[in-house]
């Protein structure tokens, strides 16, 4: 296990705690954007919590605060929070470890969309920790290989929702978290690179196209 990363499961609940600041970017409901942050939480709903006439982020937000986690970076799933999937990989010393809930209820095909989302969406929600500080450029560029290599997990998975015509690339909820260490003088300098010529970057897509295989297939498995 990562000494930096400290992954607690109790429902509805998974957090990841991490030992220092971490310079995060993500599109999540309550914090996207680039932030600072020292956790990330998903949020396990059920079909009766999520009503039409809910206000998401604010019900969100007082879930995050009635949980103690208001400075957290917050996602929701619908998937079994248990079944996440934690990965690593290093190369050449540079470490990168993945943690990725993955349901594909309402996937889509990039560039096409369904009719109608599921009452339930399933979603793929990733967080990625760089071990070594990245600059914001090479934050956003270690985000994108998270997404490449989720995309070709999925793809290389085959899925297609019923009555579809592509396999799925994705879903319409999908969210991507990718951390690095706050710079500081026991940290180093951030790197200004992070992209597929990199070590960081190699350790990155390795561990995010593992963990998400895994769990896409675990998905797929558990669907019969």
């Amino acid at each position: 296990m990562n000494p930096m990363l400290d992954i607690r499961c109790e429902r509805p609940w998974l957090v990841l705690r991490l030992a220092a600041p971490h310079r995060m970017v993500s599109w999540s409901l309550n914090r996207p954007g680039l932030v600072e942050a020292t956790a990330i939480a998903w949020r396990q709903v059920a079909t009766d919590e999520l009503t039409p006439e809910l206000d998401p982020a604010g019900w969100f937000a007082n879930e995050l605060a009635t949980a103690g986690l208001e400075g957290a970076v917050g996602l929701i799933t619908a998937r079994d929070i248990a079944t996440h999937v934690h990965r690593a990989a290093e190369v050449e010393g540079a470490r990168a470890d993945c943690v990725v809930t993955a349901g594909l209820n309402n996937g889509e095909r990039i560039g096409h969309r369904h009719a109608a989302a599921p009452a339930l969406a399933g979603t793929v929600n990733i967080v990625c920790r760089s071990a070594v500080p990245l600059t914001e450029a090479a934050l956003l560029e270690a985000a994108s290989l998270v997404a490449q290599a989720r995309t070709v997990a999925i793809m290389e998975a085959g899925y297609r929702r019923p009555g579809g015509r592509h396999a799925v690339t994705g879903t319409g909820t999908d969210c991507i978290v990718m951390a690095a260490p706050v710079a500081a003088p026991m940290t180093g300098a951030p790197q200004a690179y992070a992209g597929m010529h990199t070590a960081i970057g190699e350790a990155i897509g390795a561990c995010v196209h593992e963990a998400t295989r895994l769990a896409v297939a675990q998905w797929i498995a558990a669907r019969g």
